[in-house]
């Protein structure tokens, strides 16, 4: 199940004939959202496991399973900001039971995006999806 800003990012990516236009599409992504204040990036907030700085800022709103997952993103190579903007449209506002829920994998895949990234960029998407999986697992318990 994914959220609907992501079901957006899927029909776009349908429309666009090859995989440059996908990646021109991914930076963006990236390039249209704000960034991250310097404070924030702090070893707390750093995700391990990518070959690029990133770091992302949870903000959970509630309590609860019910309690809303909110993020902000930043990392220093464009495509990875984009894919930070990618997996905000995959999980931004859903509750965390739902991110808990979303088969990151499988909606990824609909974007063709395993196909298209080198093994540093799949490890790294794949430790930003752990990250947010993490946090919205210790904020349920």
């Amino acid at each position: 199940m994914a959220s609907a800003a992501f079901e957006e990012i899927a029909e776009t990516f349908e429309f666009l004939e090859d995989w440059e236009d996908r990646y021109r599409h991914v930076i963006d992504m990236g390039k249209a959202m704000p960034p991250l204040d310097p404070a924030f990036q702090v070893p707390a907030t750093k995700v391990d496991g990518c070959a690029s700085q990133v770091w992302i800022l949870p903000e959970i709103k509630g309590m609860g399973a019910e309690a809303k997952f909110h993020f902000q993103g930043e990392s220093d190579a464009m495509i990875v900001r984009g894919l930070i903007a990618v997996l905000h449209g995959l999980y931004d506002g859903l509750t965390l039971k739902e991110v808990l829920d979303v088969d990151a994998t499988a909606e990824l895949t609909r974007l063709g995006l395993n196909d298209h990234l080198s093994a540093q960029r799949s490890n790294g998407l794949r430790a930003m999806v752990e990250r947010i999986r993490s946090v919205a697992a210790k904020e349920l318990v």
